[in-house]
């Protein structure tokens, strides 16, 4: 549906800082469906762990908010396309599998509700169809220049 092209159009994230690779399904406000496929490659596994690389937790949470922020952004009004969408909470993060080199992400996430300019999510990462992580967050959109 969005290849990492299109993505780029809609988030300011580039390597290696660019955590989405594809997204395979969006209804606007309600569902989106990404992808991050992990490559030995990633910078961060040099030293997240030197002979057993894990992807870090804190960067599959920011995978998710990179897909919430491309649900956000495509569904709302051109009032929004000078501003950029900000992760701005996150409850009951969990981890449940570790996410190596060689895997594929996949990300699934609800909108909740969307009240006063917050969208909050239910987002799920899964692995090879089991859950690897999981949490709720919050994005808003906010000036660039603040």
């Amino acid at each position: 549906m969005l290849d990492v092209n299109e993505i780029m159009k809609i988030l300011p994230h580039r390597y290696p800082f660019l955590l989405v690779d594809r997204i395979i399904e969006m209804e606007s406000g309600k569902r989106i469906v990404g992808i991050k496929n992990v490559t030995i490659n990633e910078p961060f596994f040099q030293g997240h762990f030197p002979g057993h690389p894990v992807m870090p937790g804190v960067l599959i949470i920011e995978a998710m908010a990179q897909v919430a922020a491309v649900l956000a952004y495509s569904s709302s009004d051109d009032s929004v396309r000078s501003k950029v969408v900000y992760f701005t909470g996150i409850d009951n993060a969990r981890f449940r599998k570790p996410v190596m080199p060689g895997d594929q992400l996949r990300f699934e996430l609800d909108v909740t509700a969307c009240k006063r300019g917050i969208w909050m999510f239910n987002a799920k990462a899964f692995v090879d169809g089991k859950l690897a992580t999981e949490a709720e967050l919050k994005a808003t959109f906010a000036d660039k220049n603040n």
